[in-house]
């Protein structure tokens, strides 16, 4: 069995190692809005009972606009983690599997476990003809990277004549919409889009997503998923949240991606990518840094596989920034 993934998050275990109540912690660790939108008003029906077609219907729908897939329903999953976890079965082909790295390391883990032979490759480029699935994650955790849809439509198509599938990771694409490859989706049968729904939202505790793909892919994942898979409350929220002003959303998480980009600069910190819900840094020294802000109470992700690296998720306020601030210049000092 492959080792779990090492990921954000982990503030119990960070509090247990360097003391401290987990309310006094300062989570910068993630790649979540830490601002949350209001919650609407959730009926009682949502509640109580199985979620009816209807509700389920009204979800997809406002989805469906959200995401611009034209004729495309997207298909609600309870978080994207648990489409990972289907991707071996869904797509079940001979051949290698291509995953574009550095990158979220549950896509290897769940394809090797299945006892797929998988590459992580560097670029598009280096796919090569023995690929049946290939994964982008799009725009990248944790560097930010981005492919253009235009350049991965063409990319799929080609895929396509060789009977190889993709499959598209947007967990953080609310924040640059125009690089969506969902408006493109309903003429590509071989591509699968993954859309998280908490990051942008700061509701990553509602674990809810949404998929984008051919009825035929949505059909078949909605049969490995089983019924009721995502709850009433759950697709109450999100056709409501879908629909909603989201300027106010995307103006906050600027305000908060400027604020981070600033203090990291005043830190003298090099920023080598991100996306607008975290910045990654490359340090001589990110192991020692990385302790430093426990010692403060502040946790930053660090990585396994590449130990110059921290990345730093977005404070709520000016009281975080001030926090991250002070531990910056406290480790220059």
């Amino acid at each position: 069995m492959n080792a779990p993934i090492v990921h954000g998050g982990g503030i119990t275990a960070a509090a247990a190692m360097y003391g401290g109540e987990v309310e006094q912690w300062l989570d910068l660790s993630t790649g979540i809005n830490p601002c949350p939108v209001s919650l609407p008003a959730i009926p009682m029906r949502a509640w109580h009972r199985l979620p009816d077609k209807h509700l389920i219907d009204r979800a997809r729908a406002a989805a469906r606009d959200y995401y611009r897939s034209c004729d495309i329903l997207p298909l609600p999953v309870p978080g994207t983690q648990s489409v990972i976890q289907l991707l071996p079965r869904l797509f079940d082909v001979a051949g290698r599997v291509a995953i574009l790295a550095p990158t979220y390391g549950e896509y290897e883990r769940a394809f090797r476990i299945a006892g797929h032979s998988v590459d992580l490759v560097s670029g598009l480029d280096d796919v090569k003809a023995g690929h049946a699935i290939v994964v982008i994650v799009n725009p990248n955790n944790p560097d930010g990277r981005v492919y253009a849809p235009e350049k991965v439509v063409v990319f799929s198509e080609e895929m396509r004549t060789r009977g190889g599938f993709v499959v598209v990771d947007e967990a953080f694409g609310d924040t640059c919409p125009e690089m969506s490859l969902a408006p493109f989706a309903s003429r590509l049968p071989n591509v699968l889009v993954s859309r998280s729904f908490g990051k942008f939202f700061g509701l990553a505790g509602l674990r809810l997503g949404f998929a984008v793909a051919a009825p035929q892919i949505l059909a078949q994942l909605e049969d490995l998923l089983g019924p009721w898979s995502v709850s009433g409350p759950a697709l109450s929220i999100a056709t409501d949240l879908l629909a909603s002003d989201l300027a106010p959303i995307q103006l906050r998480i600027s305000e908060r991606a400027d604020a981070l980009r600033t203090i990291l600069e005043q830190g003298s910190l090099s920023i080598v990518g991100g996306t607008h819900l975290f910045a990654l840094v490359d340090h001589e020294q990110a192991a020692e840094l990385h302790r430093h802000l426990c010692q403060h109470r502040i946790l930053v992700r660090k990585f396994d596989y590449q130990p110059r690296w921290l990345r730093f998720g977005l404070a709520a306020d000016a009281a975080g920034d001030q926090r991250l601030s002070d531990a910056l210049q406290s480790y220059r000092s």
